[in-house]
């Protein structure tokens, strides 16, 4: 997705637009059925137990290639890299999740407050107000452009996730959207925990499996799809071979080789590290990404975070970037309907006597 401070040309303001998983201490790896619509219903969105890793696996230290040489020039160059042990959620945090934290604290998002027209001068009115992104599906009709498929809905947020009176009622076990970094790092330190470094996250993302990565990582080897993304012509046909227009319940689609869900597709997942296009060409130990100090910001913009994974609205023509080398910016202070998150608890594993 283009950022707000170069996708004001995409953006059509509006205000509104008509297998339960049982998780322990120690983390089994539990086969979903390959896109089984409904498979997952059962899932309430919480996690069992109430020590402070439930819901949580364990990622043994090691060392991988992270980057790419292959595709988007973002994601150059391949470097070794070595992390400590952590633990790392098995799935996005849910709205079921995101709602114990809002009810105990009283938090309130960035998309229900808006944003201070003195710390973002120069935006337009209607982008300050309460609300978030949301994707529209474009048409060639009256005013609209076939390249226009995000919107700045007022009042939007990830209560309404579409438009004001929207509801995310039966979706307790969707991953919580249009939250900002802060409303993530927010959540993260309520529960003791922070938000993955990228190298973090690539790390569980590949699941085991190191060297270069693909697309085609979403399918089987027959074609059908194994993680929720766009099927078809991004942004004008989608099949929904998945069975997804949307998010999809967390934990539909069979884990990666650590057994964690939804590492590729769903949503687009924040990192703790700020954005810059490239790698390093270095091998780094737990390397906690750029100095916020060392970004080229330009006048009248903000800085972004690194967000991975891709979401259900990459596509194979358009963004293709459900591959954990993937990368892409996200500001600060936007939400949008295609972005959650993840948390990490660096700790080492304590195993008994």
């Amino acid at each position: 997705m283009k950022m707000r401070n170069v996708m004001l040309s995409l953006i059509v303001p509006a205000a509104a637009m008509g297998a339960l998983i049982t998780y322990g201490l120690v983390a089994v790896a539990v086969e979903v059925p390959k896109a089984d619509i409904g498979s997952c219903a059962a899932y309430s969105g919480l996690p069992s137990g109430n020590h402070d890793t439930a819901g949580m696996m364990f990622i043994q230290a090691g060392a991988f290639t992270m980057g790419s040489e292959r595709h988007q020039p973002e994601e150059r160059f391949t470097h070794v890299v070595t992390v400590d042990g952590f633990w790392i959620d098995r799935h996005e945090v849910t709205n079921a999740q995101f709602k114990q934290f809002v009810d105990a604290t009283g938090y309130t998002t960035l998309a229900e407050r808006g944003l201070d027209p003195k710390t973002n001068p120069g935006l337009p009115k209607e982008l300050l107000t309460p609300g978030s992104v949301v994707f529209a599906q474009p048409s060639n009709g009256p005013g609209r452009k076939i390249s226009q498929w995000w919107q700045y809905v007022s009042g939007s947020n990830w209560r309404q996730p579409v438009s004001p009176g929207s509801s995310i009622a039966g979706k307790e076990n969707h991953p919580v959207v249009h939250v900002a970094y802060e409303d993530a790092l927010a959540y993260a330190h309520w529960r003791g925990r922070s938000l993955p470094t990228e190298a973090q996250w690539e790390f569980a993302g590949r699941g085991g499996r190191d060297g270069e990565d693909d697309w085609s990582s979403a399918f089987d080897a027959d074609g059908k799809p194994i993680a929720n993304t766009w099927q078809g012509i991004f942004p004008i046909l989608n099949t929904q071979d998945d069975g997804y227009a949307g998010t999809a319940p967390v934990g539909c689609f069979r884990p990666n080789g650590y057994g964690l869900y939804d590492m590729i597709g769903n949503v687009w997942e924040l990192t703790s590290d700020w954005y810059r296009a490239g790698q390093s060409r270095e091998a780094a130990t737990n390397p906690p990404g750029p100095e916020l100090v060392s970004l080229r910001v330009a006048e009248g913009q903000t800085a972004s975070r690194v967000i991975k994974g891709g979401s259900y609205l990459c596509s194979s023509n358009y963004c293709s970037r459900y591959r954990p080398a993937a990368r892409q910016p996200q500001e600060t202070n936007l939400s949008a309907a295609h972005v959650g998150f993840r948390t990490v608890l660096n700790r080492p594993l304590v195993t008994s006597p």
